[in-house]
């Protein structure tokens, strides 16, 4: 079973991520107060990107790695985990909080990641283990702290 870390939002495509305690997730729109909410997302036309994720192991690895420094947020997914391998969710039903979603594909960096944070070589870093796209299939409320398991 794993955990919450962190929760973020973009009000608006572009926009800085900013980070919030609790969000509401809304079954096929995504976290209330986000881009993807209301279809303004860099990917709002692909099928299944309502919800993203991304492991803290993941981001501790790269800077490692790659010697690079990743902000809280800066990786422009909504939800950052600990203790549950993201990758293994792909194609599997989930809860986080108290929503029930469905992995849809692994959420690989864009050349935009890099561009829009001008730190070389992140897009590199984050190959593989750069999250999960989720369709969410049960709204609920997902907070800092709530439980990530399988459905």
């Amino acid at each position: 079973m794993g955990r919450v870390r962190a929760i973020h939002v973009a009000p608006e495509q572009e926009e800085p991520m900013e980070r919030v305690e609790r969000a509401e997730a809304v079954a096929g729109r995504g976290l209330e107060g986000d881009r993807y909410y209301d279809a303004d997302g860099t990917f709002s036309d692909r099928e299944g990107s309502d919800l993203t994720l991304i492991e803290r192991e993941a981001l501790v690895g790269a800077e490692r790695e790659y010697d690079i420094a990743l902000e809280s947020g800066v990786h422009r997914r909504n939800v950052t985990t600990e203790g549950v391998a993201l990758n293994h969710l792909v194609g599997e039903r989930f809860r986080v909080g108290d929503a029930v979603c469905e992995g849809t594909e692994r959420c690989e960096p864009c050349s935009s990641l890099e561009r829009h944070i001008e730190i070389d070589g992140v897009q590199e870093a984050l190959v593989h283990r750069g999250g999960l796209r989720a369709r969410i299939l049960e709204g609920g409320s997902i907070s800092e702290g709530a439980t990530v398991e399988r459905a």
